[in-house]
C-alpha cells in the first residue's frame, strides 16, 4: 500500500477528531455499511446452478424409470444410467462442494456484529438434533394451501361482504330508490317521502349526514333512481307521467313531455299519459333511457330531444289487448329490452324491431301479479325475475318457454323489490317483506346453479325493498320500509365506498368561535379610523365572554312584583299574575264602603289622581251621620219593620 495514502488517511483521521472534540461530540456517528457485491453475485451465482442440477436429476430420474419399465430392447444401454447415477453423483458432490464454499464465503462475510457465544452453541445443537425436512413436505404444505385456496374460491357465499354496516337515514316512509354511480363514490336514495337524498361517502364521516335533499318531482313518490353509464346524470321515475333527469348537484337538466291523453293510440302521442312504474338508463349510449308507464307503452328516450320519445314498445295479452308493464330494462349489451307486464307474462323485444316480440312467455308469474323486477346476468344469458306472487324465478332466454329454477315463500308486498346477481355471476339476491310489528326483512342469497337458498342476512324489522350490489366496491346496499338505506361491506373484500365515511370522525364544534369577530385589515386607513390588531384569539374570546352582549347573556330571573314591562318569576303572562296577586288574594273585603274609606285620609292629605285637578272647586264631601230612631229601628224584630 502507498504510503503516501496512508499518510493522508491517518490525517483525516486527526482532523476529523480535531474537529469533534471542538464541536463537543464524540464522533460523526457509525460508518456506512460496506457491500462486497462480488461475493453477492458469486452466491447467486452458485444457488441457480445448484437449482440446475438439481432440476437436472429429477429429469434424469423419471427417465430412468421410465427406461427400466420398456422391453428387454432396452437392456444393452443398461451401462448408461450407472454412468448417469456416476456423474448424477458427481454432480451433486461437486454441488455440496459449492454450496460448502459459499456457506463458507458466507460465514466470512457476515455482515453486522457476531452473535453471543451461547446463542451459536445454541444454533448448533439445533441444526445438528433438527432432521432435515423433505421436498415432498414442502410439496404437500404448497398443496395443501391451494387446495385450501381453491375451496375459498368455489365457496360463493365467503365472498359475500356482510361482516359489517352501516345506516343512513332517509326518513320515515319507504326507500322505494336506490342508485350508485357507476365508480362508487355517490349513493342516491328516494323515497314515498317524495325527498331525493344525495349521499357522498368521501365527504361525510361518521354523522352519516347526506349532502343534499330535493324534491324533483313536487308531491309525486320516487319509483325509480339510476345513474348513468357515465355518472354524470341521474333519471329519476316517479309516479306522475313525466320522467325528468338531473345532474350530480339535482340541478334539472331534461323533463320528458307529457302525451295527450284523449288519443286512443298510445303510439301517436309524444310521451305518456299516465304514471310511470319504472325506468332505467342504456348499458351502452349514454344519451339514451327506457321508461314504462300504466298507458300500456315502454318508450325509449334521448336526453338531447325530451320533446318526443324515440321508439314505443306495446305489450299486448294473449287476446291482443293492451296490458301495463309493471318494470323493464336493457339487456347487457342493451340490443334487447324486456318488460314484465301486469298479466303475469315477460315480453322481450329486439331493440330496433318495435313491433312483435323477440321472446315472448305468456305465463311467467300469476295473472294479476306486479312483476316488480327483471335483471339480466353479466353473461346475458340468464334473466331473473322477482314476481309479485312471492316467487322468484330464472330462465334461458335461448328456451324461454319454462324457466330454469323457481324459488317461492319469497313476501313481496312491494311493485319494485329488487332481485340483482353478485359481481361473479354465481349468486342472486332479493329481498324479503314483512308485516308491521311481525318479524325481520331479509336479504336472501341464491345459488345460481342449484338455486339453493345458501345465505341470510336479516336486515331490519321492516320490508327489504330494494336491494344492490355494486361490482366495482363489492358492496351491498338495501332500502327498506321503515325509512333506512344500510351498507354491507368486509373491509378485506370491499373497496373504498363506506369504507371511507366510518374511519372519518366528527367534528367537534366550538361555541366560543360564534363570539369573534372577523378582524378586517385596513392599511390605509386614517390612525382615528384604525382598529388594533388581535395579537392572541384566546384572550379576544375571554373577553367577549365577559362582555354580556357580545356573549348573549341570558336575562336573569326578575325578583320582586316585576319591572321594565317583564312580570315576576312566578308565571309569564298577566292572566298568572292576575291569578297570583288578585284572585288569589286573602284579604277580606266584606264592607266595601269600610275598604273605600280607609283610603279617605290619605287621600285627602296627599292627594295623586283626580283631588289635584279640581283643588280649587271640590266640594267639602258631607256624609251621613247614624241618628237613633235608625238604631232603635234596627234593633226592632223582623217582622215589625215597615215594608216600603
Amino acid at each position: 500500500m502507498d504510503p503516501n495514502k496512508v499518510d493522508e488517511a491517518s490525517d483525516q483521521m486527526m482532523d476529523d477528531g480535531d474537529m469533534a472534540s471542538v464541536m463537543g461530540f464524540s464522533g460523526f456517528g457509525k460508518k456506512a455499511r460496506t457491500f462486497d457485491l462480488d461475493a453477492i453475485f458469486e452466491q447467486t451465482r452458485r444457488t441457480a446452478i445448484e437449482r440446475s442440477h438439481h432440476v437436472l436429476d429429477e429429469r434424469q430420474k423419471a427417465s430412468q424409470m421410465e427406461e427400466q419399465g420398456e422391453s428387454s430392447a432396452s437392456v444393452k444401454s443398461s451401462g448408461k444410467p450407472q454412468k448417469d447415477k456416476a456423474a448424477n453423483s458427481s454432480r451433486k458432490e461437486e454441488s455440496e462442494s459449492s454450496s460448502s464454499d459459499s456457506d463458507s464465503d458466507s460465514d466470512s462475510d457476515q455482515i453486522g456484529p457476531p452473535l453471543p457465544p451461547e446463542l451459536n452453541s445454541q444454533d448448533k445443537e439445533g441444526e445438528e438434533t433438527r432432521q432435515p425436512r423433505s421436498q415432498a413436505d414442502e410439496d404437500d404444505d404448497d398443496e395443501d394451501l391451494e387446495s385450501q385456496d381453491d375451496d375459498d374460491d368455489d365457496n360463493p357465499v365467503k365472498k359475500i361482504p356482510d361482516s359489517h354496516e352501516i345506516t343512513l337515514q332517509h326518513g320515515t316512509k319507504s326507500v322505494s330508490a336506490l342508485a350508485l354511480d357507476p365508480s362508487g363514490a355517490r349513493l342516491v336514495t328516494g323515497g314515498y317521502d317524495y325527498d331525493v337524498r344525495f349521499w357522498d361517502f368521501a365527504g361525510m364521516n361518521q354523522a352519516l349526514q347526506a349532502f343534499r335533499s330535493l324534491q324533483p318531482c313536487d308531491c309525486h313518490q320516487i319509483k325509480s333512481l339510476q345513474y348513468s353509464v357515465t355518472g354524470d346524470v341521474i333519471l329519476v321515475v316517479s309516479g306522475n307521467a313525466q320522467a325528468k333527469v338531473l345532474d350530480r348537484d339535482g340541478f334539472n337538466v331534461m323533463e320528458c313531455t307529457k302525451g295527450d291523453q284523449y288519443i286512443v293510440d298510445m303510439a301517436n302521442t309524444k310521451g305518456h299519459t299516465a304514471m310511470l312504474n319504472c325506468g332505467c338508463w342504456h348499458p351502452k349510449t349514454k344519451e339514451e333511457f327506457m321508461t314504462c308507464s300504466n298507458d300500456g307503452t315502454v318508450r325509449t328516450w334521448d336526453v338531447n330531444s325530451g320533446k318526443q320519445h324515440k321508439s314505443v314498445f306495446k305489450p299486448r295479452s294473449l287476446q291482443g289487448k293492451k296490458v301495463v308493464p309493471t318494470c323493464c330494462t336493457y339487456s347487457r349489451d342493451g340490443k334487447l329490452v324486456a318488460a314484465g307486464c301486469q298479466d303475469g307474462t315477460i315480453q322481450i323485444w329486439d331493440r330496433n324491431l318495435s313491433v312483435h316480440t323477440k321472446f315472448h312467455c305468456r305465463q311467467a308469474h300469476t295473472p294479476g301479479s306486479d312483476t316488480s323486477c327483471l335483471s339480466f346476468s353479466y353473461d346475458g344469458v340468464t334473466l331473473a325475475s322477482r314476481g309479485g306472487d312471492d316467487t322468484l324465478k330464472m330462465w334461458d332466454i335461448r328456451s324461454f318457454r319454462q324457466p330454469v329454477n323457481v324459488a317461492t315463500g319469497l313476501t313481496n308486498f312491494f311493485s319494485m323489490t329488487d332481485c340483482c346477481f353478485s359481481p361473479d355471476d354465481r349468486l342472486v339476491l332479493t329481498g324479503t317483506s314483512v308485516k308491521k310489528e311481525e318479524g325481520n326483512g331479509k336479504l336472501v342469497f341464491f345459488d345460481r346453479t342449484s338455486f339453493q337458498r345458501v345465505h341470510e342476512v336479516e336486515v331490519t324489522n321492516a320490508s327489504v325493498i330494494r336491494c344492490l350490489w355494486h361490482p366495482k366496491l363489492n358492496q351491498i346496499m338495501a332500502g327498506t320500509a321503515n325509512g333506512l338505506a344500510k351498507v354491507y361491506y368486509d373491509p378485506v373484500k370491499s373497496h373504498r365506498g363506506a369504507m371511507l365515511c366510518v374511519v372519518k370522525s366528527k367534528r367537534k364544534e366550538k361555541h366560543a368561535e360564534a363570539l369573534t369577530q372577523d378582524y378586517i385589515i385596513t392599511p390605509h386607513a386614517l390612525p382615528m379610523f384604525r382598529e388594533a390588531r388581535q395579537r392572541s384569539t384566546r384572550k379576544q374570546l375571554e373577553k367577549d365572554r365577559l362582555d354580556p352582549k357580545r356573549s348573549h347573556k341570558p336575562e336573569p330571573p326578575v325578583s320582586g312584583p316585576g319591572r321594565g314591562g317583564r312580570v315576576a318569576a312566578h308565571g309569564g303572562t298577566l292572566s298568572s299574575f292576575i291569578v297570583k296577586n288578585i284572585a288569589l288574594d286573602k284579604t277580606d273585603d266584606s264592607n266595601p264602603r269600610e275598604a273605600i274609606l280607609r283610603h279617605a285620609k290619605a287621600a285627602s292629605e296627599d292627594p295623586y289622581w283626580v283631588a289635584p285637578a279640581y283643588k280649587m272647586t271640590q266640594p267639602v264631601p258631607m256624609f251621613a251621620e247614624d241618628s237613633e230612631e235608625d238604631e232603635e229601628a234596627e234593633k226592632e224584630p223582623e217582622w215589625k219593620k215597615r215594608k216600603i
